[in-house]
């Protein structure tokens, strides 16, 4: 059981349809069920319509789910009983911190944040709050190297203490983190493989923790490469990347064929389909 998981912040781009085509694949490939979970999660970036787009893009490129999509919206309460649990096996805590609070943290422990990326939390909150409002809520991260293999990068590892420390479940302004929903989601969806683009491999050490604390299975991964736009960086919404031409689906899929390393095809969208899953590369250590 696979899927495809977008964030209906706009619609697809080329690089959006490198990890629908990918997942849609390989749960092929291997004879399985390929879902759609449309991550609006995080509602003030969502953009209104954008979840219907997406759906009809995929549609037009010949990728239908084989279940209803689902949508993280009305997920509030399976996310809840997660994060309960958590608490009650004492690994989350309320934390106070705001985004100044943990610079200053840092800059005082000689840990001055790195541009371009988000800064380590440095534990202030874990021994309590020490009289200040709770505002979010982490996950108790342990000590040492989280290890994983992917199927196409390779075994992995993460030292996530040092590197993220303690992560956000549920946010500031009440909503829930990507990381809670995505694991909490994946469990109930049953997910084995999951596939998608190299940008999101980061994630995987914390959702690894995650699965392990609420004593759920863990899928195989697989990260696809990355579209990349002129400028060398990863193609996306945030950078400007303009919405999928689907003047022609077959060439749309084409191009994002050719980012997996499969050659073009001819025909119809489902005869190129077709002979893409006979020709599916990541194969290796899929457990199956």
């Amino acid at each position: 059981r696979g899927r495809f998981a977008p964030s209906p912040t706009g619609p697809l781009h080329a690089g959006s349809l490198v990890a629908a085509l990918a997942s849609w694949l390989d749960a092929r490939r291997h004879g399985g069920c390929w879902l759609v979970r449309i991550e609006d999660v995080d509602t003030p970036r969502c953009v209104p319509g954008a979840d219907r787009l997406i759906l009809e893009q995929l549609e037009r490129c010949g990728l239908v789910p084989d279940e209803p999509p689902l949508w993280q919206s009305t997920r509030g309460d399976a996310y809840q009983a997660a994060l309960d649990r958590l608490v009650a096996q004492g690994q989350a805590y309320p934390c106070a911190c705001s985004r100044k609070d943990i610079e200053t943290a840092l800059a005082a422990q000689g840990r001055p944040r790195v541009r371009g990326r988000e800064a380590a939390y440095p534990g202030t909150c874990r021994d309590g709050l020490h009289g200040r409002p709770a505002r979010a809520w982490r996950f108790r991260v342990p000590d040492g190297v989280v290890h994983w293999h992917d199927r196409r990068l390779g075994d992995q590892g993460q030292e996530v203490a040092r590197e993220v420390g303690d992560f956000v479940l549920r946010r500031a302004d009440g909503l829930w983190a990507y990381q809670l929903a995505v694991v909490v989601d994946d469990t109930d969806q049953g997910i084995t493989h999951v596939v998608r683009g190299e940008d999101l491999a980061d994630n995987t050490a914390r959702q690894l923790l995650l699965q392990r604390a609420l004593g759920v299975a863990s899928p195989t991964w697989l990260h696809t490469p990355l579209v990349l736009g002129a400028n060398g960086e990863k193609l996306s919404k945030q950078n400007g990347a303009q919405a999928l031409d689907l003047a022609s689906p077959l060439s749309a899929l084409n191009d994002a064929a050719a980012a997996l390393g499969l050659p073009p095809q001819q025909g119809s969208v489902s005869d190129a389909l077709a002979a893409w899953i006979k020709l599916w590369p990541f194969l290796q250590s899929t457990g199956v």
